[in-house]
Parts: structure tokens; C-alpha cells; sequence
């Protein structure tokens, strides 16, 4: 072990050698089913043939120009999303961090432009928008924010599916509200979908943006395109990131042209934001998602998996006591602590990931089959029994 990596993170003892669909294989040979997909990011799974082939072509032509050139797989990718979506543009950049940040500064620009005033931004309790200053200041989590203040200002807080709260929380200075349709840091909590209206209806009758972030929600996570459509709403901004790359580093900033209309030449930018290779990987997981019948085996997993899961938390409740999420984004609400858990089913071979209020979340990779939900409810059972058996 090096000691010459940052101490930012706490690894597991493993190195994973290659990757097969729903597996991982460490060093070792020993084989891990993943549900934790590097937390809902290679939606494809491992060495999927289309993303590998799209990559290797790309690759022998040209992986970086400079967006002081046209690229056209940039413009594919933007066109391609606006067909799809509410959006009418599209900055690409290279995660949800990124993203976040350019709806912010979209935010303040939309009404900076307009000679407005208005320029805070109303965020939710246990949200998490990314780790750059202004998306920590977004996010308020004291765990993320300890030691690096002061926070940005211009930022409000209320909590989460409380919609009187969020109304009476907006000022004249308010520019937008900022909002993850499902929280995944915060505990895999889903937005009511009358909430979610409610804020769609409240931006509309105090002329704001509502700003969704996508970063883990979207790109077919909860059996949708993106996690908003099963409330009937559209945004006006939209971060997404994660899967939509596949497993290589893509983020974008979707918004209408209403609100954009500030971002002028020369007022964001992005390095290494839509290069020809990340633009591969991107269409590349375009094209496999949007296939017919895609989405829909999504929901079908989805709705296999939370019922295989609820069948373990009646068999296990000293140890669970619940299931919540949407789709393919699911968790376990915890009765002993997370990363008991977390830590046994490693050790039998399930990779899943922790998160907020006691939770274990499972982000498998959208392409999995019942037989592989089988094979990781069956190491969740074992893993429980033996929690179980070392409490006795």
C-alpha cells in the first residue's frame, strides 16, 4: 500500500483486475456481484461491447481538440438530449459536480442579465449537489462542510417534501429551487410527487427556475428516462452525470433557452467538457438506453428487486427494518448500522453502497437479470443470518 495517494478516502482491501456485465474481479480471482455499479455510474455494467467498441474507435482518431473548435460529437450528444428531453441546450462538462455548479451559475445569470436582484437559491435538507465550494454551500451537510468555511452565501435550506416550508422560504432574492427528485446521499429518499408538482407550480407563479439535479436519478436510474417524468414535470435546468457516461467522465447541464438566456460566449467554460472521446462514451450509452424495451426491463427489475427485498426484511427484522426508493435506486433502511452490513456483504461477495440515515443503498447496473438479483438476495440473506448469529 502507497502512502502517496491523498488520504481523502478509506478503501476496501481490494483491487479489482477487470470487469464482466454485473461482475467485478479482483486481483485475486475472486468475483463480486455488483450492485453498487461505482455508485450508479457504469449503468451499462462492466466492458459493455457496444461502450468498449465506441471507445476503441474513438480512440485511435482523437480524444481532445478544444472547444475552440466545433466537435461533433458534442453537438450529436446535445441534439440527441434535446429530442429527449424538456431541454433546448446542452454544456457538457465532466461530472455532477460540474453540472451543479453551471446550474447555479446559469441561475444567477438568467436574472444578473435581466438586471434582477434575485440570485439566492433554495436547496433541501440531506441534499447533496457535488463537493466544489458553491455545491457543498448548495448541499449544507455539516459532514461534507466541516472545516472548509465559510460556506458560500446565497443559499436557503428547508426540509425535504415539506412544501408550505419551501413556499414560505421564497423571497425577492430568490432565484431558484434547486432539488434531486430522489435524494441518494440522503438516504434514498424519494420527492413526493405532489411535492415535486407543487415546486414546478410555485417556480411558475413566482417567476424562478426550478433546477433539478439528475446526477444519480437519471439516464434510466428509476425505469425513466430521468426520475421526473413519473411526476409530470418538466425543469428549466437539469444537471445530470453518472451514468451517463458509462463509467468514463461525462456530465452536462441540460436548460431551456428561457433559462440560459445569459450564458453568452465567454461566460462558462469547461477544459475537457464534451471531447471527442467522453462524447464516444456518451452517445455510445445513448444509444443502448434508448433502445426500445430498455427502460421498461428497468422497471420490471426494479419492481422484482424491491419485492426480493421486502422479502428479506420480513425474514430479517432484527436486522432491516425496510425497503424505499425508486427503480433500480433502491436501499435497505437499516436497523443495525450500515456499514455492518455493507461490510458482511462484501465479505460474501456483494459490493453495495452506504448512504444517509442508515441506509444501504443498491445501484446495480441497469442491465442485470432476475438471475443476478437472485444470486445477490441470496448473499443478502446469508450476510443477514450471519449478522444475526454474531449478536446472539
Amino acid at each position: 500500500m502507497t502512502d502517496a495517494v491523498m488520504k481523502t478516502y478509506a478503501p476496501a482491501d481490494v483491487v479489482f483486475d477487470k470487469g464482466e456485465g454485473v461482475y467485478l474481479i479482483a486481483e485475486d480471482g475472486k468475483r463480486f456481484l455488483d450492485f453498487g455499479a461505482g455508485v450508479a455510474v457504469t449503468c451499462l455494467g462492466h466492458a459493455h461491447p457496444h461502450l468498449v467498441a465506441a471507445l476503441t474507435e474513438q480512440a485511435q482518431k482523437l480524444w481532445h481538440c478544444s472547444n475552440l473548435y466545433k466537435i461533433k460529437g458534442q453537438e450529436r450528444f446535445a441534439d440527441r438530449l434535446a429530442e429527449h428531453t424538456f431541454a433546448d441546450v446542452v454544456f457538457s462538462c465532466n461530472s455532477g459536480a460540474e453540472a451543479n455548479e453551471c446550474a447555479i451559475k446559469i441561475a444567477r445569470k438568467h436574472f444578473a442579465a435581466k438586471g434582477s436582484k434575485r440570485y439566492r437559491i433554495l436547496t433541501f435538507e440531506g441534499a447533496f449537489h457535488g463537493r466544489t465550494m458553491a455545491t457543498l454551500s448548495a448541499g449544507k451537510q455539516a459532514k461534507h462542510c466541516e472545516g472548509f468555511g465559510p460556506m458560500l452565501e446565497g443559499f436557503d435550506q428547508v426540509a425535504f417534501n415539506d412544501l408550505e416550508a419551501a413556499r414560505a422560504a421564497i423571497t425577492d432574492e430568490t432565484a431558484a429551487i434547486h432539488v434531486e427528485p430522489v435524494q441518494g446521499e440522503g438516504g434514498m429518499r424519494p420527492g413526493d410527487v405532489e411535492f415535486l408538482k407543487g415546486l414546478r407550480a410555485l417556480c411558475d407563479e413566482h417567476g424562478i427556475l426550478l433546477m433539478l439535479d439528475e446526477v444519480q436519478t437519471g439516464v434510466g436510474r428509476t425505469g425513466k428516462l430521468f426520475a421526473h417524468e413519473w411526476a409530470g414535470i418538466t425543469p428549466d435546468v437539469m444537471a445530470i452525470a453518472k451514468g451517463i457516461g458509462g463509467g468514463f467522465p461525462v456530465g452536462a447541464c441540460l436548460a431551456t433557452h428561457e433559462a440560459a438566456s445569459g450564458m453568452a460566449p465567454g461566460s462558462h467554460g469547461s477544459t475537457y467538457g464534451g471531447n471527442p472521446l467522453a462524447m464516444a462514451a456518451a452517445n455510445a450509452v445513448l444509444d443502448v438506453v434508448l433502445e426500445v424495451g430498455f427502460l421498461e426491463n428497468v422497471c420490471t427489475m426494479g419492481e422484482r428487486l424491491q419485492a426480493r427485498m421486502a422479502d428479506i426484511v420480513a425474514k430479517h427484522g432484527d436486522i432491516l427494518k425496510g425497503v424505499r426508493g425508486q427503480g433500480l435506486m433502491v436501499a435497505f433502511e437499516c436497523v443495525i448500522l450500515n456499514m455492518d452490513l455493507v461490510n458482511k456483504c462484501f465479505e460474501n461477495g456483494l459490493l453495495a453502497v452506504p448512504a444517509g440515515d442508515n441506509v444501504m443503498r443498491l445501484l446495480p447496473p441497469l442491465v442485470l437479470h432476475e438471475e443476478h438479483i437472485e444470486a445477490a438476495i441470496a448473499i443478502l440473506d446469508r450476510s443477514c443470518t450471519e449478522l444475526s448469529e454474531n449478536t446472539k
